[in-house]
Order: structure tokens, then sequence, then C-alpha cells
């Protein structure tokens, strides 16, 4: 790819009193990666570059010689992209790897990929010698909204997403709107999902710029900037989910993650699992909190105009995705927390959601 001049960034700051940190958004900051390694950690010398086979050959080059150019040992380990290497065993792996490699508790990480090596890197970051500082490069629209703004790091059991990890905030975010550029359109639409459930739950405002970066007109870097603020709100209000906001995050992700599940990790991507999620809570939404059929209708065109499912192939079992369902975090004690809306923008978490009305729901999504 031709070298691109980097930009100035525009920057949030994700405000967590010591565990505080700034987002970088822009164009060509990946070579400013050494930089923010003298700004952050000016006494770790030694560093892991955490990524995959896919964003390894586009990317790591770049990583690593900024790195090198400001001072630090770098050890490059690669992971096979894609779901499957979101688990324990790729995870004591690459903690193997580290350990041959000489790091300690005085170096830190960096997350270069999408959002299974964001969580992956994260994950490892957060038990290597007890813990060390990362950061995090994420490379995908998906991961650049969502997964690398938070501190939520984890890795996949069989039948359950997210089921085993711990919250451990990067010490910083580049987001290097260019990394997009190659990201084939199917990964780089799933990140829409995320997109347009952020608009549903915190700023329907933002659903004609959707529009317009879904018509090619529209400013890609001022949608990530915006997405990533409404997270960062989020998670400073309720940064390890102890009062509720930040399980609006989890809007049509109940059954979204049971879905995923169910086709196999990495046989339907996260977005696309999502997308028929958001479809399922909209239908809630409508039967119980009343939402508005054209609200719902606008969601589900949405999704559409980034080639997103909206319905809910043959092959899914009901009962399959409510056994799956039911082992995930958001079940306490049998009881649902289910995000709904009331209108475009008002989320709130709902106890009335019943295993019924989830049949209902995945019911009508199959046509």
């Amino acid at each position: 790819m031709p070298e691109t001049q980097a930009q100035p960034a525009h920057s949030v700051h994700v405000d967590l009193g010591s565990r505080s940190y700034r987002v970088d958004v822009g164009r060509g900051l990946l070579k400013n990666l050494g930089a923010v390694a003298d700004e952050r950690f000016r006494e770790r010398k030694a560093c892991v570059v955490i990524t995959d086979s896919k964003v390894g050959p586009l990317y790591a080059a770049t990583a690593v010689d900024s790195l090198k150019a400001a001072g630090r040992q770098v050890t490059l380990i690669t992971v096979p992209s894609g779901e499957a290497s979101k688990s324990l065993i790729v995870a004591e792996q690459v903690c193997g790897e580290m350990a041959r490699g000489g790091l300690d508790r005085k170096s830190f990480a960096v997350a270069l990929g999408g959002g299974v090596i964001g969580d992956l890197g994260g994950f490892c970051a957060s038990i290597y010698q007890r813990g060390i500082p990362y950061i995090q490069v994420p490379t995908t629209v998906l991961s650049q909204v969502d997964s690398s703004v938070g501190g939520k790091t984890g890795v996949n059991l069989p039948d359950a997403k997210n089921m085993v990890g711990a919250f451990h905030q990067p010490a910083h975010v580049i987001a290097d709107i260019d990394t997009l550029s190659s990201l084939p359109k199917r990964e780089f639409n799933e990140g829409f999902a995320e997109i347009i459930k952020h608009a549903c739950i915190r700023d329907a405002e933002m659903l004609p710029l959707i529009d317009e970066v879904a018509s090619g007109i529209g400013d890609l870097a001022e949608l990530i900037r915006r997405n990533i603020a409404i997270k960062a709100r989020v998670v400073e209000e309720d940064e390890f989910e102890t009062i509720g906001t930040r399980a609006l995050l989890n809007f049509g992700h109940t059954l979204g993650h049971a879905i995923e599940a169910a086709a196999g990790y990495g046989q339907m991507l996260h977005g696309e699992a999502i997308s028929l999620g958001l479809r399922t809570a909209a239908v809630l939404s409508a039967r119980i909190s009343g939402l508005g059929q054209g609200d719902v209708d606008r969601i589900i065109a949405l999704l559409k105009r980034f080639e997103l499912p909206t319905v809910l192939a043959p092959g899914f079992e009901t009962e399959e995705l409510l056994r799956i369902a039911r082992m995930d975090k958001k079940f306490d004690q049998g009881r649902i927390r289910f995000v709904l809306l009331r209108s475009l923008g008002d989320a709130f978490v709902s106890k009335e959601v019943v295993e019924d009305h989830l049949r209902e729901a995945l019911a009508a999504i199959r046509s």
C-alpha cells in the first residue's frame, strides 16, 4: 500500500482515573506507534507485538520498525487468523512465546489486529506476569468502534463466547483509518452492526451520517470517532458493569452471541450474528416497550444497506439457541437482562423478557 503521511489525530479521552487513556483516530497513525510507546512507557524497553496471519503481512513491519526506531526490543508473535485463535489453548501458546522471548513485568504488549487479536492480546497482557500494560491497534471497523475501547479482554469456551477473561484497560488506542482500506467488503461491512447498535442505544442523530457513509459520501473518520466517543462515555459511567449502564452495549448481543456460537465460531462473522440479534431485539422492543414499527423498519433497512443478514437461516434450531443463550453472562439466576428500546436512541435494561418472548422473536426473524 502507498505510504500515507500521518494526519493529526482526532482524540477521544477515556476518563477512568488512574486507568485513563487516549484513543487517537486518524490516517497514517500506525507509524506513530514508537512515539506513543515513548509517551506511555518511557522506561519499558522490551515489548511484544501480537498479530495474526492476515494482518501481520500487511502492517506488522510498520509497527515493529516504528518500535525499534524508538529503541524497543520487539518480539513478534503471529497466530492464525480467525475466531478459533480466541481460545485458552492459543492464549497459553502466546504467553509461552512471550516467556521464551524474555519479556518480564517491565515489558508491554501491542495488540495489532481485529477484535480477536484485541481480545486475545489484551487477555494475555492481563495474565502475563500477573498483568502488563498494552496498546490496542485495531485494524477493523468492528474493533475500532467497539472492542478496542473499554478493557474487556477474553477468550471463548467451545459453547460460550467471552466466558473467560478480565477487565484490563489499554494504556492507549491507535485507530488508523488507513488500515480499513485492506479489509474485504464483508469484513468492512460487519463493523456497521456495532455502529448501528450505538446509534440505536445512544445517538439517533448519527443515523443520517451512517446513511451517508453507506452512500460513499460520508466522513468515515468522523463516524469512527463519534462511535468511539459513545463507547467511551458508557464505559466511564459503568466500567465494570455494576450499575447497568454498560449493559446497554449488549443491545442485540444476547441472541446474537448464541447465533454466532451455534453457527460455529468463524462460520459467521461477529457483526453478521449481531445483525440478526439487532433485528430480534428490535422485534422484542416493538412487542414489549412500544418501539414504533417505523423505527424497527429503519434499523432493518440500515442493516441491509451494509449487506448484513436480517433473516435467520433454517438450520438454526430455536431450542439450541436458547440452550446456548442460557450460558450467557446476561442470564442471571434464570432471569434475562435484555436490552430493549423505547425509541431510537433510548435504550434500557428490561427484566420483563422471558424465554417465550425469545421464541416468538426468533420465529419472527425467520422470514
